[in-house]
């Protein structure tokens, strides 16, 4: 075996592979952000925080768009992913997300951020990393082996977070058209 460790379970012959979640070695530091902030399933209840947050964030007030995305995440989506992450009882971030089951001739189910905050108070501690890391744990957990997303070119504090939790260029370009 080489310097790194191999992520799936062996198993025999003619079985399903089944990955190992319990190998924390390429993880560590994503394990531990989870482990520092608590992040749970999003409920209807957590609107009020979000579009808190979000207002903070954006200085818009988004709360319907917000409330529309909660109400498909909980109502119309056959699988919930979308997070809350808590700090003494109060939620300090969220991401909402979905699984799609295939777009623009893919056919491999992959998870796609919609949206994803963190209260300006609670930056650097680990809030964003923790709900990325639980994400991506839970979409493993489900056998979905992407994640993407689509953020203004411009957004360089985005791009910068993402880029650190192992997000790069996708291989498709998003065009649009003004009408």
């Amino acid at each position: 075996m080489t310097g790194h460790s191999d992520s799936f379970i062996p198993r025999a012959a003619g079985a399903p592979s089944e990955l190992d979640f319990s190998n924390a070695s390429q993880d560590d530091f994503e394990s531990l952000a989870r482990d520092r902030v608590p992040v749970r399933s999003m409920r209807a209840d957590d609107l009020d925080a979000i579009a808190a947050i979000d207002r903070r964030l954006t200085g818009r007030d988004r709360r319907d768009y917000l409330a529309a995305k909660l109400d498909e995440a909980l109502h119309h989506s056959d699988v919930r992913v979308s997070l809350v992450a808590e700090l003494d009882g109060l939620i300090v971030g969220f991401v909402m997300a979905r699984v799609d089951l295939g777009a623009y001739g893919e056919v491999a189910p992959a998870g796609v951020i919609d949206t994803v905050g963190v209260d300006p108070g609670f930056a650097g501690k680990g809030v964003g990393r923790a709900l990325l890391s639980q994400l991506a744990a839970n979409l493993g957990g489900l056998r979905v082996e992407r994640l993407r997303s689509v953020i203004r070119w411009n957004d360089t504090a985005m791009i910068g977070f993402l880029a650190a939790m192992g997000f790069a260029p996708a291989p498709r370009l998003a065009l649009a058209r003004r009408l």
